[in-house]
């Protein structure tokens, strides 16, 4: 599969963003070039009087309506927590997922179909062979993994080797400039020595690398606001200041040069972020189009480091 260098987060579709909404932005994303659209089973269970699933019908609906399925790389996720004691990797939850989540998302496969969390109560090769059963009666072409620690998804690489099975080809790690410890000291080596795809969440810090919360009194301006206020401290002003003079110097937004800043890494695929409007998407369909200069790079290395 080739995805275009920036990814979709589903994650606001009927949370932030309302379905006509969300319509809107995918149409956008769409036409300006762009295919994977990234979502998860779960998203947004953490709304009250939501049962998850909400993510995946509004993209069902989006993708029956708009007859542009074949234009998507579609992803999902499975394995948090759904309710009712429906989690993890088990070989059953799994099967019971791909069925919900493929009624949602009203298609007949998932392109890419990842494990959103380790289950280290599930044998790796039991969760394998489910995955792998899925791709032989392709309801899913690949699978990837999402917030697995190192060792783990080493192990996993291991255990599909060993048994023949489909391996994960890509990993969803939490990954900005302002979270890089965890991803580049122990999971990015993985990924390069083995050629998975990288797909990084939380791109943008939760919205704090657009410049929005610059203060205590800037975490109220959205529902991800809270997330924000703690990183309002020494490192986090620096990396700010740092964002906002390379955007200077660019004449870009901030986001866009935080997403910039991830596409130049040579380990990362494509960087998912979200948009709750069609206007919000623009700085972010924009990073592709930056070239950060070597001063720049440098610059937010070291305000990050």
């Amino acid at each position: 599969m080739s995805v275009a260098p920036f990814a979709l987060g589903g994650n606001v579709f009927g949370w932030t963003a309302d379905e006509a909404s969300s319509f809107r932005v995918l149409d956008r994303f769409v036409s300006a070039g762009f295919n994977l659209i990234d979502t998860a089973d779960t998203y947004s269970i953490w709304v009250e009087g939501h049962q998850g699933g909400e993510s995946e019908t509004i993209l069902g609906k989006w993708l029956r309506g708009s007859g542009r399925r074949e234009d998507v790389v579609l992803a999902t996720k499975v394995g948090m927590d759904m309710g009712n004691g429906g989690k993890g990797l088990s070989p059953a939850h799994i099967e019971r997922s791909v069925e919900a989540s493929l009624r949602r998302l009203r298609t007949d496969h998932i392109d890419l179909y990842q494990a959103h969390a380790d289950d280290p109560s599930t044998p790796l090769e039991e969760t394998l062979r489910a995955f792998g059963a899925l791709v032989d009666e392709g309801k899913v072409r690949a699978i990837g993994a999402s917030n697995y620690e190192a060792p783990r998804l080493a192990a996993a690489l291991a255990c599909s080797e060993q048994n023949g099975l489909p391996r994960f080809e890509s990993l969803q790690p939490r990954y900005n400039l302002m979270d890089r410890l965890e991803f580049e000291t122990g999971l990015e080596p993985v990924c390069l020595a083995n050629g998975l795809g990288v797909i990084t969440y939380s791109s943008l810090a939760s919205g704090f690398l657009t410049g929005k919360y610059r203060s205590q009194a800037d975490i109220g301006k959205s529902p991800r606001g809270a997330r924000a206020g703690a990183r309002l401290d020494a490192r986090g002003l620096r990396v700010l200041a740092a964002v906002d003079e390379v955007a200077a110097r660019s004449g870009a937004a901030p986001a866009t040069v935080a997403l910039a800043w991830l596409m130049a890494r040579p380990s990362v695929t494509a960087p998912i972020a979200s948009a709750r409007s069609a206007e919000q998407l623009e700085p972010l369909l924009e990073a592709v189009s930056l070239q950060l200069d070597s001063g720049s790079m440098s610059l937010l290395d070291r305000a990050s480091a």
